[in-house]
C-alpha cells in the first residue's frame, strides 16, 4: 500500500507540473529585435549573444553577420563551437595562414565543427552570411599573428 502511494503521489507531482508548464507561453527572440554590434577592427562582421553568457562556464549560443566579401582571419577558440550556416554560403579554412584556395563551402542549413585552439578563418565570398555558434564557456578569440 505505501508503494502505491509513493507512486501516487509522485503522478500527482508530474502532472501539476506539466500543467504549470503549459499555462507558459513562449517567448521568442524575434529577428528583428537581435542587437548586433560590431566588433572593432574586423569590417563587415557584426555579432550577438543570443543565449547564454560565453564568459561564464555555461553553455552558449552566438550570432554572425558577415557582409558580402567579408573576411575573419585565422583566430582560435578556447572551446569546441559548432556552426550552423542560416543564410548565405560561408566559406571555412583550417590553418594559420588565410588560403582562398583551401576553403570549404558550407552552405545554408550546413553545420562545421571549429576544434578548441584550432586556428580557423572565415570568408562571406559569395555574399552576406548568417551563421549561429554554439559551445560551452568561458570562451574567447585569440587572432593568430600573421
Amino acid at each position: 500500500m505505501k508503494k502505491f502511494s509513493i507512486i501516487w503521489a509522485i503522478a500527482l507531482f508530474l502532472g501539476s507540473s506539466i500543467a504549470v508548464a503549459q499555462d507558459r507561453a513562449p517567448e521568442p527572440l524575434l529577428p528583428d529585435r537581435i542587437p548586433f554590434v560590431s566588433p572593432p577592427g574586423l569590417s563587415g562582421v557584426r555579432v550577438a549573444r543570443i543565449l547564454g553568457n560565453p564568459k561564464q562556464p555555461t553553455p552558449y549560443l552566438i550570432r554572425v553577420k558577415l557582409a558580402a566579401g567579408a573576411r575573419i582571419p585565422p583566430h582560435t577558440h578556447p572551446d569546441e563551437r559548432s556552426s550552423t550556416v542560416l543564410a548565405g554560403t560561408l566559406h571555412v579554412g583550417f590553418g594559420e595562414t588565410f588560403m582562398e584556395s583551401r576553403v570549404v563551402a558550407v552552405p545554408t542549413g550546413g553545420v562545421y565543427v571549429a576544434p578548441a585552439g584550432v586556428p580557423h578563418y572565415l570568408w562571406a565570398k559569395d555574399g552576406e552570411v548568417i551563421y549561429q555558434e554554439a559551445g560551452t564557456g568561458p570562451t574567447g578569440v585569440a587572432f593568430v599573428k600573421p
